[in-house]
C-alpha cells in the first residue's frame, strides 16, 4: 500500500509530503484545488509520459517519490528478475523531470527504464478516473473481467501459449507459400544461373593461383634470365659458392697455429652450405620456367571466366561465387522439395489449429461459468445501490479464434423490468454507470491483490443513500487487505473515510500554489459542513456533518 507521497516542483504543488494509512481514505476539495494535480503526479511516477511543463515556473526539474509496503503482495519475484534491491515494508518509486524533458526513474535508488517502473506500477496501484468508464465499451475490458474471476487460470495460459505457436506457424507456412511461388516465377533463371556457376567446377583459392601463373608466364624470359644471371654468380667458375669453398680453405689451413679461424671457417662452411642449397634452388627453378603460349591463353580464358562471373554476381573471390551458388542449390531444393515442406507445415497448421480450438472450447465452458457469478454477484451488489429492479446478463458468442479464445463478450444491462436489455455503455445513464463500475471494481478487488486502488469521482451522478450505500463498499474494500482512496465532492461519502485529506489553494508572492493535508476531526466537521452549505457555513449545517460522521462510524 501506499505509505508516503512526496511531490516537489510538479505543476501548482511547491513541495507536498504526506503520508497515507492502510483502509478507507477520502480526498476533498474545491474544484480546481488541485485534486487532480496529484493525481497526475501519482500517474507520472507510475509511468505515464512525462511533460516538461508540468515542472513549476521557475524551477530547473520536479521530483515526485512514494513509498510503498508490500509485505502482503507476493511481488518478490518482479525485484528478482529485474535485478532490483527488495525490501517489502518499504519500497520507493521515484522520477525525476528536467525542462529538458528528460526524466529519470528508480526504484529502491536503482535506476529503471520507465517500462520497468511501469509494470511494478500496474501491480502497486489502480487509478479509476471517469474516463476509464469507457472501458466497458471495450470489449476486451468485458472479458478481463469474466477471465479474472475465473477459478482456473492456467487454461487461458494454455490457450494463448498454443495460440501464439498457431500464428507462427501460420505466418511460416504463409511466408513459405509466397517464397515458393515467387522462387517457381523465377525458377529458369535460378536454374540458369546456378547450371553456370556448376560447369565452371569453381574451387576456393584457384583465382590467387591462376593469378599468380599468369603473371609468371607473361614474364617467363625475364623471370628466367634473372634466374640464370643468378645461378652464374652463386655457384658460376669465379662465383660465390666456389669462392666461399676457398675462404674456408684457408682459414682450416691456418687453425692449428691460430685458434679464432676454426670458428670462423666453421661459419664459412654454414654459409657455403646454404649458398650451395640456395644455387641448387635457383638452378631448379631457371628450369621450371618456361614459356607456353597455350598454356598461358588457358589460364588467362579461366580467369577471364570467374572475373565474369564475379562482376555478374557483384563479388570478388571464388568464395562469394561457391556461396551464391550453395543458396541458388538451396532455393532449387525448397521449389523441388516445396510440395513436402508445405505439407508438413500445413499439416502442423492443422494440428495446432485444432489443439486451440479444443482448449479454446474448455475456457469458453469456464467463462460461461464465471459469466454466471458476475451476474448473480453484479445484481447483489447492485440493488442495494438504487437499482432495486437491475437486470445484469453477459451475452457471449463466438466468433474466430483469437488471441484470448473465440468469446465475444458484451455485459447488457436493464435498471428496470419494462426496458430489455442493451449493451450496458449505450443504455446506462452517468450515475448508473458509475455504480456498475465500482460494483465490478469490488468484484475484482476480491480476486485481485492490488495494493492500492484510487477512485477519482465514482461518485459522479449519485447522491444521499445511494452514496451512503457506494461509501460502504469502498469502505468495505479498504478492510480487505487493500487501501483504497477517494476523491469525491460528496459529503456522504467523505463523511465515510477513516482518514479524511483535504486539497486546497493558495496565493503568495509566488503565485498560486497547491496543498493537501490530514484533517482533524474538529477540520474534517467543518470540511463538511462546507461541502453540505457551501462557504457560509450554519450550525444546522455543522450538526448535519457531525450526524454524518457520527452515522458512519456506526456503521464501520
Amino acid at each position: 500500500m501506499l505509505k508516503r507521497l512526496y511531490i516537489k516542483h510538479f505543476t501548482l504543488i511547491d513541495e507536498l509530503d504526506i503520508t497515507f494509512d492502510a483502509g478507507f481514505s477520502v480526498i476533498t476539495g474545491e474544484t480546481g484545488a488541485g485534486k487532480s494535480i496529484i493525481l497526475g503526479a501519482i500517474g507520472m511516477l507510475l509511468g505515464q509520459r512525462a511533460d516538461a511543463k508540468s515542472i513549476k515556473n521557475g524551477h530547473e526539474r520536479c521530483v515526485i517519490e512514494a513509498h510503498f509496503d508490500l509485505s502482503r503482495y507476493g511481488l518478490e519475484s518482479f525485484f528478482e528478475r529485474n535485478d532490483l534491491d527488495y525490501d517489502a515494508h518499504d519500497t520507493i518509486l521515484r522520477r525525476e523531470l528536467n525542462t529538458s524533458g528528460k526524466s529519470r526513474a528508480f526504484i529502491n535508488d536503482c535506476p529503471v527504464g520507465v517500462g520497468v517502473l511501469r509494470e511494478l506500477g500496474d501491480q502497486l496501484m489502480d487509478i479509476h478516473s471517469q474516463h476509464q468508464n469507457l472501458l466497458l465499451k471495450k470489449e476486451d475490458f468485458q472479458l478481463g473481467v469474466v477471465d479474472i474471476l475465473s477459478p482456473d487460470k492456467k487454461t487461458l495460459t494454455e490457450y494463448r501459449t498454443l495460440f501464439r505457436d498457431y500464428q507462427t506457424a501460420q505466418r511460416q507456412l504463409d511466408d513459405l507459400r509466397n517464397d515458393i511461388d515467387q522462387r517457381r516465377d523465377n525458377e529458369d533463371f535460378i536454374r540458369y544461373q546456378l547450371q553456370e556457376l556448376q560447369q565452371a567446377q569453381l574451387v576456393d583459392g584457384e583465382q590467387q593461383e591462376l593469378e599468380q601463373r599468369s603473371e609468371m608466364m607473361t614474364h617467363a624470359e625475364e623471370i628466367k634470365g634473372s634466374l640464370y644471371q643468378a645461378s652464374l654468380l652463386l655457384d658460376g667458375d669465379e662465383g660465390v659458392v666456389q669462392r666461399l669453398r676457398t675462404i674456408a680453405h684457408e682459414l682450416h689451413a691456418i687453425e692449428q697455429v691460430f685458434p679464432a679461424a676454426a670458428e670462423l671457417a666453421e661459419r664459412v662452411d654454414s654459409s657455403h652450405i646454404e649458398l650451395k642449397d640456395i644455387a641448387g634452388e635457383v638452378d631448379h627453378h631457371t628450369e621450371d620456367v618456361e614459356f607456353d603460349p597455350q598454356e598461358l591463353e588457358r589460364v588467362n580464358e579461366r580467369l577471364d571466366m570467374i572475373y565474369r562471373l564475379e562482376k555478374k554476381h557483384h563479388v570478388d573471390e571464388i568464395a562469394s561465387l561457391l556461396q551464391i551458388q550453395e543458396q541458388l542449390e538451396k532455393q532449387l531444393a525448397r521449389i523441388d522439395h516445396g510440395d513436402e515442406l508445405l505439407h508438413e507445415l500445413e499439416e502442423k497448421v492443422t494440428a495446432l489449429k485444432s489443439q486451440c480450438e479444443r482448449v479454446a472450447w474448455r475456457l469458453t465452458t469456464l467463462r460461461m461459468e464465471s459469466a454466471r457469478q458476475v451476474e448473480h454477484e453484479m445484481c447483489e451488489r447492485l440493488v442495494p445501490l438504487g437499482m432495486p429492479h437491475v437486470r445484469f446478463k453477459v451475452s457471449m458468442e463466438e466468433k474466430p479464434l483469437g488471441a484470448d479464445g473465440k468469446d465475444k463478450v458484451s455485459f447488457l444491462f436493464s435498471a428496470n423490468t419494462s426496458t430489455p436489455m442493451q449493451p450496458l455503455a449505450q443504455v446506462a445513464s452517468g450515475g448508473e454507470i458509475a455504480r456498475v463500475m465500482l460494483s465490478l471494481k469490488a468484484m475484482i478487488s476480491g480476486a485481485v491483490k492490488l495494493p492500492t486502488i484510487i477512485f477519482d469521482e465514482i461518485d459522479t451522478g449519485v447522491s444521499g443513500k445511494i452514496a451512503e450505500q457506494m461509501a460502504g463498499i469502498m469502505h468495505e474494500m479498504g478492510c480487505q487487505e487493500r487501501q483504497v482512496i477517494s476523491i469525491t465532492h460528496l459529503p456522504q461519502i467523505a463523511s465515510s473515510g477513516t482518514h479524511h485529506y483535504k486539497v486546497y489553494k493558495e496565493e503568495g508572492d509566488e503565485g498560486t500554489t497547491s496543498h493537501m493535508k490530514l484533517l482533524t476531526d474538529d477540520e474534517r466537521v467543518e470540511e463538511i459542513a462546507q461541502m453540505l452549505s457551501g462557504n457560509n457555513v450554519s450550525a444546522a449545517a455543522l450538526e448535519n456533518a457531525k450526524e454524518l460522521m457520527k452515522g458512519a462510524r456506526g456503521k464501520r
